[in-house]
Formats: C-alpha cells, sequence, structure tokens
C-alpha cells in the first residue's frame, strides 16, 4: 500500500492508502464530498515536521533566487561574549 495525497478546495489536504499505481487523479473529499485532486509530493515527506518542510521550501527558493550577500553591504556580525570559564584555559605563546 501507497500513501497518496490529494487537496480539497474546501478542506484542505488529506491521504489515502491505495495499492501502488492504482491512484485516480481526483477523489471525493472524506470530510465534505466535493472532488480534490491529487497533489504529487516527495515521498516519505507528507508527514514531515513542520521546521523541515520550511527548511525544503527554502532551499527551492535558493535554487531560482539565491541570498546574495556582498562585501560591506551587511552589518557586521555582533561579536558573542566569551564564556567566563575559557579565561582559565592556559595559552600558548
Amino acid at each position: 500500500m501507497t500513501t497518496y495525497e490529494y487537496s480539497c478546495a474546501h478542506c484542505g489536504r488529506f491521504v489515502k492508502r491505495l495499492p501502488m499505481g492504482s491512484a485516480p487523479s481526483a477523489l471525493d473529499c472524506p470530510a465534505c464530498g466535493s472532488r480534490a485532486g491529487r497533489v504529487y509530493s516527495s515521498p516519505g515527506l507528507i508527514r514531515a515536521p513542520a521546521r523541515l518542510t520550511t527548511l525544503r521550501e527554502h532551499e527551492e527558493r535558493s535554487r531560482e533566487e539565491p541570498e546574495v550577500i556582498r562585501r560591506g553591504s551587511a552589518a557586521a556580525p555582533t561579536a558573542r561574549p566569551a564564556h567566563p570559564a575559557l579565561a582559565r584555559l592556559p595559552r600558548s605563546r
């Protein structure tokens, strides 16, 4: 059995488990009964955590519109204060 994802215009997305290769292009929504079209998604990522989904969407966007950082155009990063325990470590001279 394979998991297929469908999207209803009224209720949103839902999944249906069917034998491989037997999924129709549209199904009736189990909640409202209207037609829901099949959504093609990456295998195994239907139930991915929200953070993973956000990262994948960012990766997809960066292929077409990469973030460009020019020297001097961005603010300099703020220096993090050193941990007090690091001051007691021996230093090589």
